[in-house]
Protein backbone atom coordinates (compact mmCIF):
# COMPACT_ATOMS: atom_id res chain seq x y z
CA UNK A 1 0.00 0.00 0.00
CA UNK A 2 1.01 3.37 -0.99
CA UNK A 3 1.36 6.31 1.97
CA UNK A 4 0.25 9.27 1.56
CA UNK A 5 -0.55 12.44 2.95
CA UNK A 6 -3.28 11.68 5.45
CA UNK A 7 -5.24 14.52 3.99
CA UNK A 8 -5.54 12.81 1.26
CA UNK A 9 -8.74 10.97 0.78
CA UNK A 10 -9.36 7.69 -1.24
CA UNK A 11 -11.63 9.54 -4.23
CA UNK A 12 -9.18 9.30 -7.53
CA UNK A 13 -9.37 13.09 -8.14
CA UNK A 14 -8.13 13.50 -5.25
CA UNK A 15 -5.09 11.07 -5.11
CA UNK A 16 -4.34 12.10 -8.81
CA UNK A 17 -3.96 15.71 -6.95
CA UNK A 18 -1.60 14.91 -4.20
CA UNK A 19 0.57 12.01 -6.15
CA UNK A 20 0.92 14.13 -9.50
CA UNK A 21 0.41 18.04 -8.80
CA UNK A 22 0.58 18.62 -5.37
CA UNK A 23 4.03 19.87 -3.83
CA UNK A 24 5.41 19.91 -7.65
CA UNK A 25 7.59 23.12 -8.34
CA UNK A 26 5.52 25.14 -10.87
CA UNK A 27 7.90 27.98 -12.76
CA UNK A 28 4.71 28.82 -15.53
CA UNK A 29 3.65 32.30 -15.31
CA UNK A 30 0.08 31.50 -16.48
CA UNK A 31 -0.20 28.53 -14.09
CA UNK A 32 1.23 30.37 -10.86
CA UNK A 33 -1.77 32.71 -11.54
CA UNK A 34 -4.28 30.04 -12.21
CA UNK A 35 -2.92 28.19 -8.59
CA UNK A 36 -3.20 31.36 -6.60
CA UNK A 37 -6.71 32.63 -8.13
CA UNK A 38 -8.19 29.26 -6.92
CA UNK A 39 -6.29 29.43 -3.69
CA UNK A 40 -7.95 32.53 -3.01
CA UNK A 41 -11.18 30.99 -3.78
CA UNK A 42 -10.45 28.50 -1.83
CA UNK A 43 -10.72 30.34 1.34
CA UNK A 44 -13.39 29.52 4.15
CA UNK A 45 -13.80 25.93 2.00
CA UNK A 46 -12.04 23.08 1.70
CA UNK A 47 -9.44 22.49 -1.36
CA UNK A 48 -11.25 19.19 -2.46
CA UNK A 49 -14.24 21.62 -3.57
CA UNK A 50 -12.11 24.00 -5.52
CA UNK A 51 -10.53 20.37 -7.12
CA UNK A 52 -14.04 19.49 -8.44
CA UNK A 53 -14.89 22.67 -9.90
CA UNK A 54 -11.01 23.31 -11.37
CA UNK A 55 -12.43 22.25 -15.25
CA UNK A 56 -15.29 24.90 -14.75
CA UNK A 57 -13.03 27.56 -13.31
CA UNK A 58 -10.66 26.98 -16.18
CA UNK A 59 -13.30 27.10 -18.69
CA UNK A 60 -15.49 30.00 -17.14
CA UNK A 61 -11.95 32.32 -16.68
CA UNK A 62 -10.40 32.12 -19.82
CA UNK A 63 -7.82 29.23 -18.58
CA UNK A 64 -6.85 32.06 -16.47
CA UNK A 65 -5.40 33.95 -19.35
CA UNK A 66 -4.74 37.26 -17.29
CA UNK A 67 -4.59 39.85 -20.19
CA UNK A 68 -8.47 38.67 -20.84
CA UNK A 69 -9.37 38.20 -17.37
CA UNK A 70 -8.01 42.05 -16.79
CA UNK A 71 -10.62 43.21 -19.37
CA UNK A 72 -13.71 41.70 -18.46
CA UNK A 73 -16.61 44.45 -18.14
CA UNK A 74 -19.78 44.37 -15.52
CA UNK A 75 -21.31 42.02 -17.82
CA UNK A 76 -18.85 39.60 -18.38
CA UNK A 77 -18.81 39.50 -14.36
CA UNK A 78 -22.42 38.91 -13.70
CA UNK A 79 -22.36 35.80 -16.27
CA UNK A 80 -19.89 34.60 -14.31
CA UNK A 81 -21.39 35.42 -10.72
CA UNK A 82 -24.43 33.74 -12.06
CA UNK A 83 -22.74 30.41 -13.33
CA UNK A 84 -23.67 27.83 -10.84
CA UNK A 85 -20.78 25.72 -11.67
CA UNK A 86 -18.09 27.74 -9.58
CA UNK A 87 -18.07 29.25 -6.02
CA UNK A 88 -20.83 32.39 -6.88
CA UNK A 89 -19.04 34.68 -4.04
CA UNK A 90 -18.93 38.19 -5.80
CA UNK A 91 -16.02 39.39 -3.87
CA UNK A 92 -14.15 36.04 -4.58
CA UNK A 93 -15.09 36.22 -8.45
CA UNK A 94 -14.10 39.98 -8.74
CA UNK A 95 -10.27 39.41 -7.52
CA UNK A 96 -9.79 37.43 -10.29
CA UNK A 97 -9.84 40.42 -12.36
CA UNK A 98 -7.98 42.82 -9.39
CA UNK A 99 -5.17 39.88 -9.39
CA UNK A 100 -5.13 39.83 -13.45
CA UNK A 101 -4.56 43.40 -13.71
CA UNK A 102 -1.47 43.09 -10.45
CA UNK A 103 -0.24 40.45 -12.96
CA UNK A 104 0.07 42.52 -16.37
CA UNK A 105 1.25 45.58 -13.89
CA UNK A 106 3.71 42.80 -12.24
CA UNK A 107 5.31 41.62 -15.56
CA UNK A 108 4.71 44.82 -17.72
CA UNK A 109 7.67 45.82 -15.19
CA UNK A 110 9.71 43.05 -16.80
CA UNK A 111 9.62 40.92 -14.02
CA UNK A 112 8.52 37.31 -14.90
CA UNK A 113 5.51 36.41 -12.22
CA UNK A 114 6.96 33.20 -11.56
CA UNK A 115 10.71 35.01 -10.39
CA UNK A 116 8.49 37.45 -8.41
CA UNK A 117 6.79 34.61 -6.68
CA UNK A 118 9.74 32.29 -6.23
CA UNK A 119 11.78 35.07 -4.98
CA UNK A 120 10.36 34.55 -1.72
CA UNK A 121 12.08 30.90 -1.43
CA UNK A 122 15.09 32.28 -3.01
CA UNK A 123 14.52 30.32 -6.20
CA UNK A 124 14.68 26.92 -4.52
CA UNK A 125 11.90 24.61 -2.72
CA UNK A 126 12.18 24.90 0.62
CA UNK A 127 11.79 21.23 2.30
CA UNK A 128 10.01 20.58 4.97
CA UNK A 129 10.70 17.40 7.45
CA UNK A 130 6.84 17.46 8.97
CA UNK A 131 6.18 13.63 10.57
CA UNK A 132 2.57 14.19 10.77
CA UNK A 133 0.02 17.25 9.40
CA UNK A 134 -0.40 18.05 13.33
CA UNK A 135 3.22 19.50 12.62
CA UNK A 136 2.32 21.77 9.34
CA UNK A 137 1.72 25.21 10.37
CA UNK A 138 -0.97 27.14 8.41
CA UNK A 139 1.36 30.10 7.60
CA UNK A 140 5.04 30.97 8.31
CA UNK A 141 6.96 34.04 8.27
CA UNK A 142 7.58 33.24 4.01
CA UNK A 143 3.73 33.37 3.77
CA UNK A 144 3.29 36.09 5.74
CA UNK A 145 6.23 38.41 3.57
CA UNK A 146 4.19 36.98 0.27
CA UNK A 147 0.88 38.24 1.56
CA UNK A 148 2.27 41.72 2.60
CA UNK A 149 3.77 42.31 -0.52
CA UNK A 150 0.93 40.92 -2.99
CA UNK A 151 -1.28 43.18 -1.30
CA UNK A 152 0.77 46.09 -1.56
CA UNK A 153 0.76 45.15 -5.17
CA UNK A 154 -3.18 45.52 -5.08
CA UNK A 155 -3.61 41.72 -4.83
CA UNK A 156 -7.11 40.17 -3.53
CA UNK A 157 -7.47 37.00 -1.21
CA UNK A 158 -4.11 36.60 -0.61
CA UNK A 159 -3.46 36.53 3.35
CA UNK A 160 -0.74 34.46 5.04
CA UNK A 161 -2.97 30.95 4.96
CA UNK A 162 -4.01 31.22 1.26
CA UNK A 163 -0.26 32.11 0.68
CA UNK A 164 1.08 28.90 2.07
CA UNK A 165 -1.51 26.85 0.84
CA UNK A 166 -0.12 28.44 -2.58
CA UNK A 167 3.57 27.54 -1.89
CA UNK A 168 2.99 24.34 -1.21
CA UNK A 169 0.56 23.47 -3.58
CA UNK A 170 3.02 24.96 -6.55
CA UNK A 171 6.42 23.44 -4.97
CA UNK A 172 7.47 26.32 -3.24
CA UNK A 173 7.17 24.46 0.03
CA UNK A 174 7.71 20.66 -0.10
CA UNK A 175 4.89 19.74 2.32
CA UNK A 176 4.55 16.32 2.33
CA UNK A 177 5.23 14.69 5.76
CA UNK A 178 8.03 12.62 6.03
CA UNK A 179 5.67 8.90 5.88
CA UNK A 180 4.77 10.00 2.31
CA UNK A 181 6.04 8.80 -0.73
CA UNK A 182 6.08 12.16 -2.31
CA UNK A 183 8.51 13.28 0.06
CA UNK A 184 11.97 14.13 -1.28
CA UNK A 185 13.36 11.68 1.62
CA UNK A 186 11.18 8.70 0.31
CA UNK A 187 12.00 8.82 -2.96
Amino acid sequence: MTNRCSWVTNDSLYIDYHDHEWGVPVFDDQLLFEMLCLEGAQAGLSWWTILQKRDHYREIFDHFDPYKIAKYDEEKLNTIINDKRIVRNKLKIKSVVTNAQCYINITENGQSFSDYLWGFVDHEPIINHWQSDRDVPTSTDISKAMSKQLKKNGFKFVGPTICYAFMQAVGMVNGHTTNCFRHPDAI
